[in-house]
Formats: C-alpha cells, structure tokens, sequence
C-alpha cells in the first residue's frame, strides 16, 4: 500500500538537511542546479562528487494506518511504509503536502506497528544477531535482552549511528508504546527467530 507518513513541518531536520538523495554531481552540475533550485542543499560525498541532501524528520502519524490495520484483520499481507513512507505535511485547511525529505524505514516500521498496535515487530537486517563491542576482540552477541540494559547499551555508544542504531532507537519506542516484543536478525533466519531459536529479542523485562 502506497503510504502516507506525516512529519512536522518545524522538525528541526529541516533547518538542517543531511540525507543524501540521487545522482553525483560534478561542480559545475552542483552550481547550475543550485542556480535553478537556490533552496536545494548539497554536500560532497567521499570524494565521488556532490549529491543533494534533504531532511530526515520524525515520522508522527502513518496515514493510512487503519486501513492497513483493516487489511490485515481480513487476512491480508500488507506491505506498508515503503523506504519509510512518502512525508507529506499537514496544511492550514487540513490537505496533506508532500515534501522533500527522507523518513528513516526503521522509524516509520515502528510507528506503524504501534498503530495497528502489532505485539511484536521483527526488524530484518544484516546481523543474525545484535552485538556490542561489535568487530573487537571482546565482541557479544545479545540473545534477549529488557528494555532498560538495551537502553544502557545505546548510551554507552555501542550501536553505530548509521546502521544499527536507528534499529535500536525504533525498537525501544515501540516497546514503550505497548508493544510485547521485538526481534532483530537476518531475513535467512527469520523462521528459527520466531521460534524462539536465534536473533535477538528486546523484551520489557
């Protein structure tokens, strides 16, 4: 289902964009679309050129959520918040409006989850299991875990802010908004995780 996903139109991202978006520029390409798009932002990427940024705000509302949660209560597999959803803002006489920006998929995942208020969310990715001191010698590997030595863990920095942390950050805002369980692990392993035999769960205590 195409979604909707409503943000705020004074979330700070906007004042200060950082997500990179589309193709590499050279200088020149950079200038001449600066030039035609004076609002555009853009950075340069590790070398290979320029690419435009655009805000990453907070997802607050999932549009279309009810008629998600319809769906599946009949017994459908609904595919929802595609790459985060499409971010629209709401305007003055209450139309929503798209807007340039980028929704992080794991916060948007769980935003909806806690709307059709799923017991558990199952978060798919390149690990089958969540580690701290990852890539050291004294490397872990989290089987379950509660809600507050996962929140002590992130604090300590252990999750990297452009990979697993987002992961982290979503998951324990859906457990804090009633939902049961969260399990993080590997799409290859997805089966033996719900049953309870691999990956890692984030559990309320």
């Amino acid at each position: 289902m195409v979604t909707q996903v409503e943000v705020d139109k004074n979330d700070p991202g906007f004042t200060r964009p950082a997500k990179p978006i589309g193709a590499f520029f050279s200088e020149s390409q950079r200038d001449e679309l600066q030039q035609a798009h004076p609002t555009w932002h853009f950075v340069e990427d590790s070398g290979r050129g320029y690419r435009r940024v655009v805000a990453s705000p907070e997802p607050k509302r999932i549009v279309e959520a009810e008629a998600i949660k319809a769906l599946t209560q009949q017994g459908f597999v609904v595919i929802g918040a595609g790459g985060g959803g499409i971010p629209v803002i709401r305007s003055e006489q209450g139309d929503y409006q798209s807007v340039d920006a980028v929704i992080d998929k794991d916060l948007s995942t769980a935003l909806l989850a806690r709307e059709i208020r799923a017991d558990i969310l199952v978060i798919t990715t390149g690990v089958e299991k969540v580690c701290i001191h990852f890539g050291k010698p004294n490397q872990q590997a989290l089987d379950t875990v509660n809600i507050a030595d996962m929140t002590r863990y992130m604090q300590e920095g252990h999750f990297p802010p452009g990979s697993m942390l987002p992961k982290i950050v979503a998951s324990l805002a859906f457990l804090q908004h009633g939902g049961k369980r969260v399990i993080i692990t590997t799409p290859e392993a997805l089966p033996a995780a719900l049953r309870g035999e691999t990956g890692t769960h984030i559990v309320h205590s």
